[in-house]
């Protein structure tokens, strides 16, 4: 099982440049949706067809790009991946990078400039604060020409804040997927919440202290809330943007790549449906908090762990690594799939390949014999986060010390 593709040179675009037709699958996050509409913006404007496609598993990339790989084989057009994969095809990123540096690179030497807010955004669903390392020029460029200013407040994709606090899955609190709670919280400390065009600085320093307050305040919060509510704070507001901020920009490409990629796709490359696009949001971070505060829990040494019903389990285990984990590593379980995320800062990639291996041994075990049958697990790897989904035959403790045997 091997996930490492065939990598393409980003620096130059060499064979995306000579490519007739462009064929992008990209892994469903929101670091690869902004690489994948970087990558598609820069061929629509050199008049290069492409096709662009999301895979929800390591398994879904490799078919889809195996398939058209051998459609075109005799031809010269290109499949390049955005994302894990377990084939010899161009892949645009690598596991310790994220993928929208990796797409700016190829859009540069494609002689197009790409979008400095939706690379800012990209980079932010990576984790990567903006500005921050190799960034530094990309936010410099969105200052320069005005794209992005520093503000007090919430970074969140709304100018409504019950609206964009409500749904955030970059915040953590009481009130978190609960509008009444939001509007109440913020009306306590008299924001303007029904005139939202008339809030000020120190309407936004309220919000944003309000929200601080809250998030680490709680007796669920742990000593990494702090840290994780400061990276929402202060965000870089975006005057002429799709949504209000860089991190809501980023918030949004993560929740729309979880429960409408099509549609998440199609904003990235810049064909609208920014209302469907809210929708999806919205939809997820609700589904995402209700599971949380509903969710049973369980520490063990170095995991924890948060059994859910029902819910996006890689964003439940995102919002709980961030917010609700006294241990290093979050997973969350629940209806054959896990998400892990992790606060390490080294890509986990080879542990996730051997939970699957793990997990699709243990399906072999526990299915009759003789049945014939092959073991079915399918898995994604992020830099920091897991995903997998398996045979429900397997019982949530055996997911769980499978994952711990191997943490």
């Amino acid at each position: 099982m091997s996930t490492d593709g065939r990598s393409t040179d980003a620096s130059d675009g060499f064979d995306v440049r000579s490519a007739n037709f462009v064929r992008l699958v990209t892994r469903a996050d929101g670091d690869a949706l902004a690489a994948s509409g970087l990558v598609a913006r820069a061929l629509a404007e050199r008049g290069t067809p492409f096709q662009l496609t999301v895979g929800r598993t390591v398994a879904e990339r490799t078919h889809r790009s195996q398939a058209v790989a051998d459609e075109s084989a005799a031809g010269r057009d290109l499949t390049l991946v955005v994302g894990a994969v377990d084939a010899d095809v161009p892949r645009l990123d690598t596991t310790d990078r994220p993928a929208t540096l990796a797409a700016v690179d190829l859009v540069r030497g494609l002689d197009v400039d790409p979008d400095p807010i939706l690379a800012l955004a990209g980079l932010v669903a990576a984790g990567v604060d903006p500005g921050a390392g190799e960034s530094e020029w990309i936010l410099e460029t969105a200052q320069e020409r005005g794209l992005v200013e520093r503000r007090p407040g919430v970074a969140v994709p709304t100018r409504d804040p019950v609206d964009g606090i409500t749904h955030s899955t970059r915040l953590c609190a009481p009130w978190s997927g609960d509008p009444d709670a939001v509007r109440e919280t913020l009306e306590s400390a008299d924001v303007p919440v029904d005139s939202v065009t008339d809030l000020d600085g120190d309407d936004q320093r309220a919000i944003g202290s309000l929200v601080a307050l809250d998030a680490v305040g709680t007796d669920e919060a742990t000593a990494t809330a702090a840290e994780a509510v400061e990276r929402v704070l202060r965000p870089y507001a975006t005057p002429d943007g799709p949504f209000e901020t860089v991190g809501g920009y980023a918030d949004v490409l993560e929740a729309s790549a979880r429960t409408e990629p099509g549609t998440g796709a199609a904003f990235a490359m810049g064909h609208g449906a920014r209302e469907p696009t809210l929708d999806a949001w919205r939809e997820h971070g609700r589904n995402a908090h209700d599971a949380l505060s509903a969710a049973s829990t369980g520490r063990y040494d170095g995991l924890f762990v948060v059994g859910v019903d029902d819910g996006p389990v890689e964003t439940v285990a995102r919002i709980a690594a961030a917010y609700r984990s006294p241990e290093p590593a979050a997973l969350a379980v629940g209806n054959g799939e896990v998400g892990l995320v992790t606060r390490a800062r080294d890509p986990i990639a080879a542990t996730v390949e051997r939970i699957a291996r793990d997990l699709a041994d243990a399906t072999l075990d526990s299915s009759e014999a003789g049945d014939g049958s092959e073991p079915t697990v399918e898995y994604d790897v992020g830099r920091r986060r897991g995903y997998l989904r398996y045979d429900r035959s397997l019982d949530d403790s055996t997911v769980i010390e499978t994952v711990r045997g191997v943490l």
